[in-house]
């Protein structure tokens, strides 16, 4: 029986957010222990104001986001004044994922979560490299 391209329907925010958090948990210690302190947040698409901010037009060009003080900057008199949270933006993962249309929503999505996280750790290209294997 073939299935009806009618009834298909995209993934949802928490069909995202499960393959998000499946790759948080995926990652190495020390790391992922810390990880699961950042705050996690699945949209369908950044706000307008803060594409604004980031000088962007095109709403399907950010992916995800890390709004917080990278832990290799932030000090013990630091008094912060929301969370670290990690963006995830729905339909733009959606959109590079059917663009690509070579890899399972699930790596392009633990891509993004790791690319994020980066920005988290403060880490480098190549500590980047030694977790996600997406560009080799």
């Amino acid at each position: 029986m073939t299935q009806d391209p009618s009834d298909w329907t995209a993934p949802d925010l928490e069909a995202i957010e499960t393959l998000a958090r499946a790759a948080l948990e995926a990652l190495p210690a020390p790391f992922d222990k810390a990880a699961r302190e950042v705050v996690l947040q699945v949209e369908d698409f950044a706000s307008d104001e803060l594409l604004a901010d980031l000088d962007l037009d095109d709403p399907f060009e950010l992916t995800g986001l890390y709004d917080g003080i990278p832990m290799t900057e932030k000090s013990t008199f630091d008094q912060p004044l929301q969370p670290d949270t990690v963006w995830l933006f729905r339909r733009p993962i959606l959109d590079e994922w059917a663009t690509r249309g070579d890899q399972p929503l699930g790596a392009l999505v633990a891509h993004v979560v790791v690319h994020e996280m980066a920005h988290h750790f403060g880490w480098s290209d190549d500590d980047i490299a030694s977790i996600d294997r997406w560009w080799e």
